[in-house]
């Protein structure tokens, strides 16, 4: 979900929650429970609900083999990482494939509506074990970060206050560290991103011409349209069936690139519902967040070149104006 303003009405209220379910932020008690509170009963919250949602009962018991990649895998470099932004100091989740000597191209990776979690730091790895360099932007950092927030609805409450101005220039941010940074090929840079991420991938997209590579998975893009005259990146574009809101501005993105032959693909999963990608949540749909993801890196692999070249053996060059991880790694 992409709104460019803090929920207003109760009807925005419950929508923020039944998108906080979605993303795994709490169980199905728990969401019947918060809005209840506006209905003023769990019956009103079923119905409120709706039954598309309902008959998602359970949280998935795990993601197919191999997906996942955990903090301590040989192959994958992590660290967190500061840089400067238009507000001050922005933090950021960063890894890269352990034993890669070129530069490599890197891809920002924009999280959902309610941060920086264990969940999105898990995709960044995902890219780095795909051989990319990957940077999650913690759009929090204005706010004191994620983990200020132990109610993730207040962590989606802040992202909601943002203005999209400040979302922009935060991730303008990321792209700007991610250019300097001494493993990445700074002429080769995509971005992902999920649900409200989606939405800002879109964003991106129209607004910075330098992009070579965007996909956006179940995003809401702009309304009205931005100008097509900084739109450079090529698109894959990724919805569930029943993205319905988003589904329906499908038409305009197509002719668009179409019309000014641009590269794009596109992919609409039946069977799925929005945020079918998330291994966290109840509507997670293993056999098509594995086939998008395939897809996604070989997007990425196809329009994102690596250098051919190493990086420099000097210590003191690779290590010049980046930060040190709480695990010791040169960045």
């Amino acid at each position: 979900m992409y709104r460019e303003r803090p929920a207003e009405t109760d009807q925005e209220r419950i929508e923020d929650l039944i998108h906080l379910y979605i993303d795994g932020a709490f169980d199905r008690r728990e969401l019947l429970k918060r809005i209840a509170r506006y209905t003023g009963s769990v019956a009103a919250a079923v119905a409120a609900v709706g039954p598309e949602i309902m008959a998602q009962t359970a949280i998935p018991s795990g993601t197919p083999a191999n997906a996942s990649v955990p903090e301590d895998a040989p192959d994958v470099q992590w660290s967190w990482v500061q840089y400067a932004s238009e507000s001050g100091t922005l933090t950021g989740y960063f890894a890269y494939p352990r034993f890669e000597t070129r530069r490599l191209p890197a891809i920002l990776v924009i999280h959902e509506n309610r941060g920086l979690n264990d969940h999105i730091k898990d995709v960044v790895r995902r890219v780095a074990r795909a051989g990319f360099v990957g940077l999650g932007v913690d759009l929090l950092s204005r706010v004191g970060g994620t983990g200020a927030f132990s109610d993730p609805a207040d962590a989606t409450a802040a992202l909601n206050r943002m203005t999209a101005a400040e979302r922009l220039a935060d991730l303008r941010s990321g792209i700007r560290f991610l250019q300097i940074a001494p493993r990445v090929q700074p002429d080769q840079i995509g971005t992902v991103g999920f649900c409200f991420g989606g939405g800002l991938v879109f964003t991106l997209a129209f607004n910075v011409p330098e992009l070579v590579a965007a996909v956006p998975y179940y995003g809401t893009p702009p309304n009205p349209l931005p100008s097509w005259d900084n739109m450079n990146a090529k698109l894959l574009a990724i919805f569930s069936e029943t993205d319905y809101n988003q589904n329906s501005r499908i038409p305009e993105i197509v002719t668009g690139m179409v019309q000014r032959r641009k590269t794009m693909g596109l992919h609409l999963y039946q069977g799925t519902a929005h945020g079918f990608h998330n291994d966290t949540s109840p509507i997670y749909s293993a056999g098509a967040a594995a086939d998008a993801w395939s897809k996604t890196m070989a997007f990425f692999q196809t329009h994102l070149n690596a250098e051919q070249t190493g990086l420099s053996s000097s210590t003191d060059q690779n290590c010049r104006g980046a930060n040190q991880s709480r695990r010791g790694a040169c960045l």
